[in-house]
């Protein structure tokens, strides 16, 4: 029996919801689009949102909604998946790369003050694995330095910082719903979720070919539009969300418990509600365990490999050194976590990991 690491859950409601679409013969921007528009908008405790075709649309078409050009710097993490940092050179601008907190592994509120230059206009703090950045302190330090801050929350839909609903904290925030998170629309999607009304607007104009009427184009825009059949897929999903984070939380609290200390395991802050994402531990001997487990039919994952600084694309700051994000590249390993994940499948893992030896 295999193990996978991450599993979609396609029931009979959602089976019925995508025919409804199909017989509807509407497939674009239509009435599910903008009812999940707003459900989701509810959900971050925020009053306006935009559905486009992925993250990194909804991240890019953020960040040129907020004027974001050549020559502009942005701080950002390196310890997350390339699309954090790929929409700030679509618009022309650098990437300023920071280390993380070696607890949390979010962005580290310190390294970014000593990252601020004349030439940052933002922040984007990653909520990775689906544990919040702290908020408090980046937003201070955006207010100081008239700086504004994109919350890249594609691992953390429903998580929470103090109690508030992550997305509702930065001056927009996007979402994925690629199919591993923890609400997907079976396949590529994203969002983009803001108190700014103006912000929202444009980027609605930016999705649709820069238009503001159908065929009245006032800007130059891009075709990153969303479709009836995920929306629909996404308003069922997330009547289901808060359940199945429970469960994702259930789970994580069982690997807490019983895996051995041989592992560093995950650690949520006071402030925090961790929605397990992923549940990853660190090990000196990552590699090796992850081919034992997958000798014995478990799969994982590793979130990430290569830091995004020393990836290919971004050669010019493959030199920089990041102590924190480095180290926990080469020993962080992601064990299997979604929300159908049985007692059976769980203690089989559980058993591997702490019979592994090294």
């Amino acid at each position: 029996m295999k193990i996978p690491l991450s599993k979609i859950i396609i029931d009979d409601e959602i089976k019925q919801g995508v025919l409804k679409v199909l017989s509807s013969g509407k497939f674009i921007l239509g009435n599910e689009t903008r009812e999940f528009e707003e459900k989701f908008a509810k959900f971050c405790n925020v009053k306006y949102s935009a559905c486009v075709n992925s993250g990194t649309s909804a991240l890019f078409l953020t960040l040129k909604t907020l004027g974001v050009k050549t020559g502009d710097e942005i701080i950002v993490p390196s310890l997350s998946f390339i699309a954090t940092a790929t929409p700030i050179l679509m618009c022309g601008a650098k990437p300023k790369f920071v280390d993380v907190n070696e607890k949390n592994y979010t962005i580290d509120p310190i390294e970014i003050e000593k990252a601020i230059t004349k030439k940052t206009k933002g922040i984007i703090p990653v909520h990775l694995y689906g544990h919040a950045a702290n908020m408090n302190k980046i937003r201070k330090i955006a207010k100081n330095n008239s700086l504004f801050v994109v919350e890249d929350a594609a691992q953390a839909h429903g998580a929470k910082y103090n109690d508030k609903m992550i997305g509702s904290l930065g001056d927009a925030a996007i979402f994925s719903f690629y199919p591993s998170k923890n609400l997907t629309v079976g396949g590529d999607g994203g969002i983009v979720v803001s108190n700014n009304k103006q912000i929202v607007e444009n980027v609605k104009m930016l999705r649709d070919h820069g238009r503001t009427e159908k065929y009245l184009h006032k800007n130059l825009g891009y075709n990153l539009r969303f479709n009836e059949i995920q929306a629909a897929i996404g308003k069922i999903m997330l009547k289901k969300l808060h359940m199945r984070n429970k469960s994702r939380q259930k789970i994580a609290k069982k690997y807490n418990s019983l895996l051995t200390d041989n592992f560093i395991k995950p650690y949520e802050e006071k402030w925090a509600s961790h929605v397990y994402h992923m549940y990853t531990i660190q090990t000196r001997d990552r590699d090796k365990l992850k081919l034992y487990l997958k000798k014995n039919g478990i799969d994982t994952g590793i979130h990430y490999p290569i830091p995004i600084h020393k990836q290919p694309l971004f050669k010019k700051y493959n030199k920089i050194t990041l102590p924190v994000t480095e180290k926990i590249a080469k020993t962080t390993l992601s064990l299997p976590m979604f929300p159908t994940l049985t007692d059976k499948q769980q203690q089989i893992i559980i058993s591997a990991v702490n019979n592994f030896k090294n």
